[in-house]
């Protein structure tokens, strides 16, 4: 029977660590590290994740500023918001969230942003700079997710390690994060063939598909620790994740679950970056 992996309890103590940074910074600097959310239209999702991460910024001390723009803003006030955030020396931290409305490019938002203040790593420099292993910020729920594994105590290096994904946002930039910790790392996705032959081999398996229960106790080797990054919504309201907690559970030696794994840790590792980034403007 698998040992559960708290993310609550894994963020809480990483938060309570940087509440009493956040306080040391301020009494040596003068100024709190400070984040800009920018969200444009009524996604509901994205509602509760803005006032997570606000919620987040006050529960750790830092600055926080939060703008809401209707569904129609056009491009250009979009863009000229992040440049005025970009040249605002009280923002070390921007992020625009995701999904925007479809009248938006979402690269080119992506783009404006300066790399120094990309608290969420999805500019193309901070994407390089993760790839050979000289990064200032990592993704957040990559970042979170290993700190959960970190938790655990299992040494990565030298293990057969699985992601199943591959999107930008977890599932390649997981992969890299595994394989600088010397992890054998196996990409799966909707073309890989025999999936369950592959996921069988992992000694570490962190699921990434959005598939509601999608791995099962048959697809998992025996003392696997099993990530679950999913999060979907069934027809009776209920959270569930990409992984068959019932089946894998009695298999694993670690798992996550749904809710309480890998969510209580993508905003903690934003907070993460935000400090990371006021400590470089110092310099």
């Amino acid at each position: 029977m698998a040992k559960i992996i708290d993310g609550r309890a894994v963020a809480a103590s990483v938060r309570a660590g940087l509440k009493a940074e956040c306080e040391q910074f301020y009494a040596d600097n003068g100024f709190r590290p400070g984040l800009a959310v920018i969200i444009v239209g009524e996604d509901p999702a994205s509602q509760v994740y803005v006032r997570n991460k606000e919620k987040g910024c006050n529960e750790v001390g830092f600055y926080s500023e939060v703008y809401r723009l209707p569904a129609d803003t056009t491009e250009e006030t979009l863009l000229a918001l992040v440049d005025k955030l970009n040249k605002d020396d009280k923002i070390h931290g921007i992020l625009c969230q995701l999904p925007l409305p479809k009248h938006l490019d979402e690269t080119k938002v992506i783009l404006a942003i300066d790399p120094s203040k990309d608290v969420d790593a999805f500019h193309p420099e901070n994407v390089g700079k993760i790839m050979i292993g000289n990064y200032s910020f990592l993704p957040c729920t990559p970042a979170g997710v290993m700190k959960l594994i970190e938790s655990t105590g299992v040494d990565i290096s030298g293990k057969e390690c699985v992601v199943i994904g591959r999107s930008n946002i977890v599932g390649k930039p997981q992969a890299m994060l595994l394989l600088q910790k010397n992890g054998t790392v196996t990409i799966c996705h909707s073309r890989t063939k025999d999936l369950a032959e592959v996921t069988r081999r992992a000694d570490i398996l962190v699921v990434a598909i959005g598939k509601a229960d999608f791995i099962t106790g048959d697809m998992i080797k025996e003392g696997a620790v099993v990530i679950d990054v999913g999060m979907n919504r069934k027809d009776d309201g209920k959270l569930t994740g990409d992984v068959d907690f019932a089946s894998c559970e009695p298999k694993a030696s670690f798992i996550t679950p749904v809710p309480g794994g890998v969510g209580p840790m993508t905003i903690t590792m934003l907070l993460q970056n935000t400090m990371t980034s006021a400590k470089n403007h110092l310099k």
